[in-house]
């Protein structure tokens, strides 16, 4: 049996939770956590600064956009993720290639239904991709709108949610560039302004990576996705596995197959951990693990089932979608919430009773994000009821 207590201890111990965890390398950070949640280009920065022990935006974006150690990807559950070079072909075969079909299914039918193309809308959807392709290869980078000058194609537009309050037209260019993105072909590259901005341009992944992707089965490839993310977040329930990778219960129970998972008791529910994982010995840290987590960020976006370290701190902390806002933690649960406020304030509220001691250290981590994050102004993408009231 795995104890509530166990969990969180590992939990500390590996997502690098306290201060004597954190790392100095924004990739080992990465590691350490599988993926960062890239969906909020800020969030991927106060991830890696929250585990970091000198954090640093430039060495961050080193990591991404010149050393290219870190590859920005469409992946699991059709979500940005930031990911370890090395993991990007098992990420990219076990699950973009299927989210890549998806994507552009559901835009040939779009644009079947909208009725602005003659003909064989698949073929004509082909000839735009590969003219895009074309003209990125031979700009070597390019904003979204450069290509559309190469490819007016990119700008038609379709009519989505017609009759809906929310009606609104929009063009292709972006469903084309996340469907060649998940495809493989293509890669987000440097953001247009500073590290919140959400523009990005774009390079083919030969260009901005010097070759392809490596090609792995897909087999295999969700294997060792279950394999690594086993040994940063297990114990866990199937529940959790089939929710974060976003495949099928026959995807996920043959991927686990292969590792001979061993069943566990988690406090009461079923539960899998791989078999060199049963017997490990108990990770902890000597010091309160103070941590302040941002929106979206990969710890608590890791499990389905989550009360073994959410308690009854749902409601303010998450949107109705299910998105988590920014966190406060404390030995592998979570106490509290937090915020920036306009003039760059990072303020706190506490859901629980700490003592004054962790009170202080709560402090003193908002004053330590708030340094490294200087005088960027940033709104999580998906604001949730506690982030709202603090921001006033």
């Amino acid at each position: 049996m795995f104890t509530v207590e166990q969990r969180r201890a590992r939990l500390v111990a590996r997502h690098r939770l306290a201060p004597s965890t954190r790392a100095d390398d924004p990739v080992d950070v990465v590691r350490s956590v599988l993926a960062l949640h890239g969906t909020d280009p800020a969030s991927v920065y106060l991830q890696v600064f929250a585990r970091s022990r000198e954090p640093s935006a430039g060495a961050l974006a080193t990591a991404i956009y010149d050393d290219r150690r870190l590859i920005r990807m469409l992946g699991m559950r059709r979500t940005m993720f930031v990911v370890d070079r090395a993991l990007a072909p098992i990420v990219q075969f076990s699950s973009s290639d299927a989210i890549a079909v998806k994507i552009r299914k559901g835009l040939v039918r779009e644009i079947e239904q909208a009725g602005v193309v003659d003909g064989d809308v698949s073929a004509w959807l082909a000839g735009v991709e590969q003219s895009t392709v074309d003209a990125l290869a031979e700009r070597g980078e390019a904003m979204p709108a450069d290509l559309v000058a190469d490819e007016p194609r990119l700008a038609t537009k379709l009519l989505m949610a017609q009759g809906k309050p929310y009606e609104a037209v929009t063009n292709i260019t972006s469903r084309v560039l996340n469907g060649l993105s998940a495809e493989g072909k293509i890669m987000r590259g440097r953001p247009r302004g500073s590290w919140v901005s959400r523009q990005s341009a774009w390079s083919t992944t030969e260009a901005w990576l010097g070759a392809p992707l490596d090609e792995i089965d897909a087999d295999s490839a969700r294997v060792e996705l279950l394999r690594r993310w086993l040994e940063r977040f297990g114990p866990a329930t199937i529940t959790d596995l089939r929710w974060w990778t976003g495949w099928t219960a026959a995807q996920v129970n043959k991927a686990l197959a292969p590792l001979a998972p061993v069943e566990v008791d988690l406090h009461g529910t079923p539960g899998v951990v791989l078999p060199s994982d049963v017997d490990s010995p108990l990770e902890t840290v000597d010091e309160p693990a103070v941590a302040l987590l941002p929106a979206l960020d990969p710890t608590p976006m890791g499990w389905k089932e989550r009360g073994w370290f959410l308690g009854d701190h749902q409601e303010p902390l998450f949107d109705r979608n299910g998105n988590i806002g920014p966190t406060i933690w404390l030995d592998g649960r979570i106490v509290g919430g937090w915020a920036q406020r306009k003039d760059g304030e990072i303020v706190t509220r506490l859901l629980e009773d700490v003592g004054t001691d962790v009170t202080a250290a709560v402090r003193a981590e908002a004053e330590r994000l708030a340094v490294a994050i200087g005088e960027i102004r940033f709104t999580p993408s998906f604001r949730t009821p506690l982030e709202k009231e603090l921001c006033g």
